[in-house]
């Protein structure tokens, strides 16, 4: 598979390159030449096929153009051939190694220093003139919930003596949930309808009074593993493609009245939103971090323990949320923030940790399945990735400003996830935006 490679950086990562792409070069940019995310697109309002790009500051360098029009090795141009058709799945099945030489041919190439910039300028296209899709099938999308603040919050709110049950900290838990509903940043999402019930009256039906959203990161498989053919931890990281962020949009009163004993249905099954950018591992390799568990807690079973990923497995991301009424757009606001956190903080398991967990009974992952971490919540008020907590159940409503009061989400609101990572001695990247606005009910 090319040898595990988190944690481990190279020419692409180093701060002082530079690229041709003005816009790269922005301060507050999330795409610098160090990120190189891919994406799916065609150019907006055209009727042509989609291919694969890279997001480069503010443009998409067109690897359909790029392939014919660039100076590459012959195995670079046998990596950009599919991903010109629109294909991320051929790359992603493809070992690290692989991933990691387009990686270098493409940094190369945008350099100042390159000598591509004359060849491959005619390949840029805006992305503001870009129509971006899912990048990827997504034949599978397991929800995890590893969030371990997350899970306490809401599991106070329902068991307040006993928050924790007995198997979180010795197993990942998560749910199969359906990826046919999976849809790309700036899809609206339709209020669903559904079961609610209310104390001890009988069971109405309707749309959801108790709409929320949830912070997650969500892992992109690279290469998949055999039929009854577990994956090590160890080999885990080389089964990861990478990452993008995740709305998990959840219809709470449905879920109350549903989730037992199989677990949430109709309350989840209506969209989840990603990001359109996938920011590789290879990307995030200077950004990741030590996974510390608190004292006293019990040690992983030896498949989920692992000395390397117990040292880097985590990923140091600041991820934010905002939410913008019609009010806020009206007059011109982007709205409030409403939480932040950092991914290593919030997550009780690692990336590597759910593949090897996944697999470890049989299970056959598939390049472009999706795993999503569960609600991604710090330790402190604030630092919530859902309205659930935020507002204790919907029972506190937060102040969005100019009047406004929230405890679920009203027809109309936008929710936009954000996150970036930064570290001394590294050049800050982004993840682009995650947003998706609430639509009315069908009638």
């Amino acid at each position: 598979m090319g040898g595990p490679s988190h944690g481990i950086t190279d020419e692409t990562h180093a701060p002082t390159l530079r690229s041709w792409v003005a816009s790269a070069e922005e301060p507050d940019t999330d795409f610098p030449i160090q990120n190189l995310p891919y994406g799916r697109f065609r150019s907006l309002n055209r009727a042509e096929p989609w291919r694969i790009g890279v997001a480069i500051g503010d443009q998409v360098l067109d690897l359909a153009g790029a392939a014919s029009d660039g100076r590459w090795e012959t195995d670079i141009a046998t990596m950009l051939a599919p991903l010109a058709a629109g294909d991320l799945a051929a790359l992603m099945s493809r070992p690290s190694s692989d991933r990691r030489r387009l990686r270098t041919a493409l940094s190369r190439a945008l350099r100042v220093d390159g000598g591509q910039q004359q060849r491959l300028a005619a390949s840029l296209v805006p992305q503001a003139g870009a129509e971006l899709s899912v990048p990827c099938r997504i034949g599978d999308y397991t929800d995890f919930y590893t969030g371990i603040h997350h899970a306490t919050a809401v599991g106070k709110l329902f068991r307040p003596d006993n928050p924790l049950l007995p198997n979180y900290k010795h197993v990942p838990i998560g749910y199969h949930g359906r990826s046919s509903s999976i849809v790309v940043s700036g899809t609206s999402v339709r209020r669903p309808r559904g079961q609610q019930q209310a104390g001890s009256a009988a069971p109405t039906f309707g749309p959801s009074q108790g709409l929320d959203y949830e912070l997650e990161l969500g892992f992109l498989v690279g290469p998949g593993n055999g039929l009854g053919d577990p994956i090590p931890l160890d080999r885990a990281e080389e089964h990861l493609f990478g990452v993008v962020l995740l709305n998990d949009w959840s219809a709470r009163d449905m879920q109350a009245w549903e989730y037992q004993p199989l677990g949430p249905f109709l309350s989840k099954n209506f969209a989840t939103t990603i990001s359109p950018w996938v920011v590789t591992m290879e990307a995030l390799a200077p950004f990741r971090a030590r996974l510390d568990r608190p004292p006293g807690d019990p040690r992983p079973l030896p498949y989920l323990d692992d000395d390397r990923d117990r040292a880097s497995g985590a990923i140091d991301a600041e991820l934010q949320v905002w939410l913008q009424t019609a009010v806020h757009r009206h007059a011109g606001k982007p709205g409030a923030r409403v939480s932040s956190a950092n991914a290593k903080e919030a997550a009780y398991w690692t990336p590597a940790q759910l593949i090897a967990h996944h697999t470890s009974g049989g299970c056959n992952l598939q390049p472009g399945d999706l795993l999503g971490s569960g609600t991604l919540s710090g330790p402190l008020p604030g630092q919530s990735g859902s309205l659930l907590e935020l507002t204790r159940g919907g029972h506190e409503a937060i102040d969005l400003g100019d009047g406004q009061l929230r405890t679920f989400l009203a027809d109309g609101d936008a929710v936009a996830l954000r996150a970036h990572c930064s570290r001394p001695g590294a050049r800050s990247i982004g993840f682009g935006p995650c947003v998706g606005k609430v639509a009315e009910a069908w009638p």
